[in-house]
């Protein structure tokens, strides 16, 4: 996998009303705010990568963002929010790139309203992860730090 030298480098995007965990539908996303999720993922591994977070409510900017990732980071934990069921330009996006991307889904969205169950962006991804809160994250990162030769088909 790409990273700097010794170093895994991975980028936490979160796509709309992300920024509103703790506030937006407790009893769906739980009471965690998005300060609280990256505490606890750079608790669980500050001495083992280096993580960057970013959220935005706007498309481009997560487009742009996903743009700039590659060949800077070595993988994507990809939260996309709304943007899962019908952005075919992020979908486009994550497909433009080298590095690979993890979906992940605080809720499980399978279990949801049905417009919910189905992904644009997860046919170009790794895998998804779905309904485990802020593990779902931690998941993710654990596939990139597994790697490939660990990897079972």
């Amino acid at each position: 996998m790409k990273g700097f030298g010794n170093v895994r480098n991975y980028l936490v995007l979160n796509g709309p009303n992300l920024n509103r965990l703790g506030n937006r539908e407790p009893n769906v996303y739980g009471k965690g705010t998005l300060d609280d999720l990256e505490e606890f993922l750079l608790a669980e591994y500050k001495d083992k990568l280096k993580l960057t977070f970013r959220q935005s409510n706007w498309e481009g900017q997560l487009i742009d963002w996903i743009h700039e990732a590659d060949g800077i980071y070595s993988g994507i934990i990809l939260n996309p929010g709304a943007f899962t069921h019908y952005s075919y330009a992020i979908r486009d996006a994550v497909a433009s790139i080298e590095i690979p991307v993890v979906e992940v889904h605080i809720s499980n969205v399978h279990a949801r309203e049905e417009f919910r169950h189905h992904s644009v962006i997860a046919p170009v991804c790794a895998g998804q992860i779905s309904g485990f809160g802020f593990a779902g994250y931690k998941m993710g990162i654990d596939y990139f730090l597994r790697g490939k030769e660990n990897e079972t088909t």
